[in-house]
């Protein structure tokens, strides 16, 4: 699995003009599903997701991760996102051959949530497989590409 993650004051996904997902303080993951991806890879990417120490402690450093953060409000908007799998190396236009097919892909994100969850965390996400509109106020920057 991929994660495009970015550390973000706010974040929130809209479906045809409806907010169905938002967070404050926190992590905005784009999450995709690989073809050869299990439910080890999406536990794996929670895993690294919320122990990841990108959040600032009292010195202004990176060295604080979600779960150390949490306790003050920190949250996680997870949208899925098929074309963080995208390659366009030969072309112009992408390829998303090395996407899942919808259902394994969808069954991927929601394991990775459930992940996410079960470590205490707050997580809101978008509507699999629509069409989103996603707004945020990246804090930083802090932009990272998580593989697993």
């Amino acid at each position: 699995m991929r994660a495009i993650v970015q550390r973000v004051s706010s974040a929130s996904v809209s479906v045809d003009g409806e907010v169905v997902g938002r967070c404050g303080k926190g992590l905005l993951a784009l999450v995709g599903a690989h073809k050869d991806d299990t439910d080890l890879s999406a536990a794996k990417l929670a895993d690294r997701i919320a122990g990841m120490r990108i959040f600032d402690d009292g010195e202004g450093k990176m060295n604080l991760a979600l779960c150390d953060v949490e306790a003050s409000g920190a949250q996680v908007l997870a949208v899925s996102n098929f074309t963080v799998f995208g390659d366009a190396l030969k072309s112009r236009r992408p390829s998303f051959m090395e996407s899942a097919p919808y259902e394994e892909a969808e069954k991927l994100f929601d394991k990775f949530v459930s992940e996410l969850r079960q470590r205490e965390i707050d997580v809101q996400t978008g509507v699999f497989g629509e069409m989103m509109q996603v707004e945020l106020c990246n804090d930083g920057p802090v932009t990272l590409v998580i593989d697993c």
